[in-house]
């Protein structure tokens, strides 16, 4: 039997995935926006959380295998299918240092998932993507315990992705939401680049809103 419910695909790094910079653990079921969202939203939503630490657009790390979303996309959407809407949230990690990215370089991975996802044979009726611009770093991320991992020039590689990611979305026919813009939005001070626990309430609340309008 075909499910009715609609089904969202929520597609991320450590920020869908719940990271808790303060506790160095993962929030909870009551903490997460993916699980926020799924109380927000009527109980004919379905949501499949897809968020990994660490992960990126379409850049293989030397490093930590597995973390490049393009090599994942596909068999992600084809174990969720039929899917309803799919929500890409990534770009943080790959202004990484020893990515050498530019941020138009970042906005072209975002392309390449893009069309991965809309050639995908797993849509209920047609692709239907909401791509999040991620909130920037902060300033104080190169002093704290993610500085040596980040390495220089995140912040500023971060600031400018909005644009991008909109101008992106908008060739490819997507919705768009920037994270950043949301009133409220910040990351916590232990790093400076993981969703602070409020954060993650005010990013369902908007999502709920959103989502019945570009999924009915």
């Amino acid at each position: 039997m075909i499910s009715t419910s609609k089904t969202i695909v929520c597609f991320g790094d450590s920020n869908t995935h719940g990271y808790n910079s303060f506790t160095k653990g993962r929030f909870t079921e009551t903490q997460r926006w993916t699980c926020l969202l799924d109380r927000y939203l009527p109980e004919n939503y379905l949501i499949r959380e897809e968020g990994l630490s660490g992960r990126t657009t379409a850049f293989s790390d030397p490093l930590f295998e597995g973390l490049d979303g393009l090599s994942y996309l596909f068999p992600c959407l084809m174990s969720h299918e039929p899917v309803d809407l799919l929500i890409i949230m990534l770009g943080t990690n790959d202004t990484k240092e020893r990515f050498s990215a530019t941020p138009e370089n970042i906005a072209k991975g975002l392309e390449r998932l893009l069309q991965k996802a809309i050639s995908a044979d797993a849509w209920r009726t047609a692709p239907n993507i909401l791509v999040i611009a991620p909130p920037p770093i902060e300033e104080g991320y190169e002093s704290s315990d993610v500085g040596g991992e980040m390495g220089k020039g995140c912040m500023e590689k971060s600031q400018r992705l909005a644009p991008l990611f909109q101008a992106s979305a908008a060739r490819f026919g997507c919705h768009f939401l920037d994270a950043g813009s949301i009133d409220g939005i910040c990351m916590y001070p232990y790093d400076h680049m993981h969703l602070s626990e409020d954060s993650h309430r005010i990013l369902a609340e908007k999502l709920a809103e959103l989502i019945p309008r570009i999924t009915p």
